[in-house]
C-alpha cells in the first residue's frame, strides 16, 4: 500500500464543494452576518410608541400607570444581568434560545391581554409581561454581540456601532413589514414583535460561537462593505417612510416596499458569503502552488474554529487562575481585564453611571412619550408611527456614527473615545428644548435628534466599556453598565413627566367642570402638557454632559497610547504558534 501523501488532492477530500459549504457554516463570517440579522430584530423596545395607545384605551390606564408600564419596559430591555452572567457559563446558542422563549411568552400575553382574550390583568402582571419581552432583547445582544466583539477585538468600535446600528434601525423595519402583513393595526404590532425575533434568533442560534481571534485580510475593508449595505438601507427606508407620507398606498404596495426592505436587510450575508469564497479560493491557490514545492510548503486542511468545548474549558482554567472577586480594590491598568466587582467599583464606572441615568433617562422618556407628545400638540394618530420610524432610523445613523467616526477620531487623533459620550448628552438638550416650545412641525425636529443622540448614547457606552475594563467579562460588565437607563427612565418618566402630565390633564378637567371619575381616558391637550418636563429633561442632559467631562479628563492619556496593541500582539503569537506547526509537520513528512 502506498504511504499517504502530505497534502491530499482535492479529489480525496481537500477542496470540495461539501467542505465549502463546512467552512461557511463554521465560518466567521456567516456568525457576523447573522448577528447581524439577529440584532436587526432586537429593537421590538422602540416601538412602544405605536402600541402604548392602544394599551392606554383598552386597559383605561392613566399617563401615570402608561408611563410606569413604558419603564418597567425599559428596566426589562436594560437589566442584562442575567443575561451576561448566563453568558458566562453557557454557549451562545442557549443565550439566544432562552431570549427567544422570553420574547414571544411576553409579547404573546401583552396581546392576549389587549386584544381581550383574557381577562384584563392587574397592572403587577402587564409589568411582568412587558418586562420579561422587553429583557429578551438583552438575550439577543449578549448572544450575538459578546463572541463577535471577541472575535474582531481589534474593529470593536466599528463592529459595535455596525450591530447596535441595525438594532436602531430595526424599529423602521418592524414598521415596513407589520404594515404590509398586518396593515395599520397597532394591536397586531404587538404579536408580531412577539414571534419574529423569536423565530430569527432560533434559527441564527447554532452559527454564533466564540472563535480564537486571529488576523483577517481585508477585514476592516468588510466591515466597510457592511457600512454601506446598511446606510443604503437606512436611506430607502426613510425614502419609503416619507413616499407613504406623501401618498397613499395599497395593500400591494406595501407589501412590495417590505419586500424590498428585506432583501437590503439581508445584503450582509451576500458579503460574508463573497469573503468565504474569497477565502476559499485563496486556499486553494496555495494549495495548487504547494504541489510544485511540497517539501517547503505544506496546506493543510482549511482549518475548523476551534470547538466550543475547549475554548470554555480554557476560559475555565483561566478563570480559576483569576476569580471575578479578587483584588476587589487592587485595580489593574485601563484597557486590562478586570474582574467584575474591580469594574463595579471603579471611579470610571461611577461616572458611567450618572452620565448613563442622565443619557438614557432622558432619551428613553422622550421615545416613550411620542405617541402623547404627538397627540398633545394635534398630530394626526397615523404620524405616531412615522415619529417611531423617524427615530428608530436616525437611532442607527447615530450608532454608525459612534462607532465609525469615534474609531478613526481615537486611532487617528488620539480624541478620548468619551468625549463623544459628552457630545450625545449635549445634543439632545436642543431637542428637549424644541419639545419644550414647539412649532410647526417641531415633532420631526426633535425625533432626528433625540433618535440620533440615543443611537450615540448606547453604543458609545458599550465601547467604553470594553476599552476600559477589558473583555474577559464584558458580556457581564456591559449589561451591569446600562442599568443606569432603566433608573433615569423610571425616575424622569415615571416621577416626573407622567405626573406633570396627569397633574395638566385634570387641570384641563376642572377648567370644563368635570373630574377624572367622569372620563375613561385621561388625555392632555395643549403646548403645556410636556413644556415644564421637557425643561427638566434639558437641564438633566446638561448636568450629565458636565459629569462626563471628568471621565474625558480621566482617560485622556489612555487613548493616547496604543489601545489596540494587545490584541495585536495576541493574533501575531497566535499567528507565529501556526506557522509552527506547520513547520513542524513538513518537516515530519519530509
Amino acid at each position: 500500500m502506498a504511504p499517504p501523501s502530505a497534502a491530499a488532492p482535492p479529489s480525496s477530500g481537500g477542496f470540495t464543494a461539501g467542505r465549502f459549504i463546512l467552512q461557511v457554516l463554521k465560518g466567521r463570517w456567516l456568525m457576523q452576518s447573522g448577528s447581524f440579522m439577529i440584532m436587526a430584530n432586537a429593537g421590538a423596545t422602540y416601538l412602544f410608541g405605536v402600541y402604548s395607545k392602544e394599551i392606554k384605551s383598552t386597559l383605561a390606564y392613566d399617563q401615570s400607570t402608561l408611563n410606569t408600564l413604558g419603564s418597567v419596559k425599559d428596566l426589562g430591555a436594560n437589566v442584562g444581568v442575567l443575561s451576561g452572567l448566563l453568558a458566562e457559563v453557557t454557549p451562545p446558542w442557549f443565550v439566544l434560545t432562552v431570549g427567544a422563549a422570553m420574547n414571544f411568552g411576553g409579547y404573546f400575553m401583552v396581546w392576549l391581554a389587549v386584544t381581550g382574550k383574557i381577562p384584563r390583568p392587574a397592572d403587577w402582571q402587564m409589568y411582568v409581561y412587558i418586562c420579561a419581552g422587553a429583557n429578551s432583547q438583552n438575550f439577543a445582544n449578549t448572544g450575538s454581540l459578546v463572541p463577535c466583539v471577541k472575535n474582531f477585538p481589534e474593529n470593536r468600535g466599528r463592529l459595535i456601532g455596525l450591530m447596535k446600528g441595525y438594532v436602531g434601525l430595526s424599529g423602521a423595519i418592524f414598521t415596513q413589514l407589520y404594515l404590509a402583513i398586518y396593515g395599520d393595526d397597532a394591536k397586531s404590532m404587538i404579536l408580531f414583535i412577539g414571534w419574529l425575533p423569536a423565530a430569527v434568533s432560533l434559527v441564527f442560534a447554532p452559527v454564533m460561537r466564540i472563535m480564537k481571534p486571529s488576523t483577517h485580510k481585508n477585514e476592516v475593508k468588510v466591515l466597510w462593505y457592511y457600512l454601506i449595505a446598511a446606510v443604503v438601507t437606512a436611506v430607502v427606508i426613510m425614502g419609503v417612510i416619507i413616499a407613504q407620507k406623501c401618498v397613499h398606498f395599497s395593500r400591494s404596495e406595501y407589501v412590495a416596499s417590505a419586500t424590498v426592505v428585506c432583501l437590503l436587510v439581508s445584503a450582509p450575508f451576500f458579503i460574508g458569503l463573497r469573503q468565504e469564497i474569497a477565502t476559499w479560493e485563496s486556499r486553494k491557490k496555495e494549495y495548487l502552488e504547494s504541489e510544485s514545492t511540497p517539501s517547503s510548503i505544506v496546506i493543510q486542511d482549511p482549518p475548523k474554529p476551534e470547538p466550543e468545548s475547549e475554548i470554555a474549558d480554557e476560559r475555565k482554567n483561566t478563570n480559576k487562575n483569576t476569580p471575578w472577586s479578587k483584588d476587589i480594590f487592587k485595580k489593574p491598568e485601563r484597557g486590562e481585564d478586570y474582574t467584575i466587582l474591580q469594574a463595579l467599583l471603579s471611579v470610571d464606572m461611577l461616572i458611567i453611571f450618572v452620565s448613563t441615568f442622565c443619557a438614557l433617562g432622558c432619551s428613553l422618556t422622550a421615545i416613550d412619550n411620542l405617541g402623547q407628545i404627538g397627540e398633545s400638540l394635534g398630530y394626526p394618530s397615523h404620524t405616531v408611527s412615522t415619529f417611531v420610524s423617524l427615530v428608530s432610523i436616525f437611532n442607527f445613523f447615530g450608532r454608525v456614527f459612534s462607532g465609525f467616526v469615534s474609531e478613526k477620531l481615537v486611532l487617528e487623533w488620539k480624541v478620548p473615545r468619551t468625549l463623544m459620550m459628552t457630545f450625545s448628552l449635549l445634543l439632545p438638550c436642543i431637542g428637549d428644548l424644541i419639545v419644550a416650545f414647539p412649532f410647526k412641525g417641531s415633532v420631526y425636529a426633535a425625533t432626528l435628534i433625540i433618535g440620533f443622540s440615543f443611537g450615540i448614547q448606547l453604543t458609545i457606552l458599550f465601547i467604553i466599556l470594553s476599552e476600559l475594563f477589558g473583555l474577559k467579562y464584558y458580556s457581564t460588565i456591559f449589561n451591569c453598565g446600562q442599568l443606569a437607563g432603566p433608573i433615569g427612565s423610571y425616575t424622569l418618566n415615571v416621577k416626573t413627566v407622567g405626573r406633570l402630565y396627569d397633574r395638566e390633564a385634570l387641570r384641563q378637567l376642572a377648567d370644563r367642570g368635570m373630574t377624572r371619575s367622569m372620563v375613561r381616558e385621561l388625555t392632555c391637550i395643549g403646548t403645556e402638557c410636556y413644556r415644564v418636563s421637557f425643561l427638566i429633561l434639558a437641564c438633566v442632559n446638561f448636568f450629565g454632559a458636565l459629569v462626563s467631562l471628568v471621565l474625558v479628563v480621566r482617560t485622556r492619556k489612555y487613548y493616547k497610547s496604543d489601545i489596540y496593541k494587545k490584541f495585536r500582539d495576541e493574533m501575531e503569537a497566535i499567528d507565529t504558534k501556526k506557522e509552527v506547526k506547520m513547520v513542524d509537520h513538513s518537516q515530519s513528512q519530509s
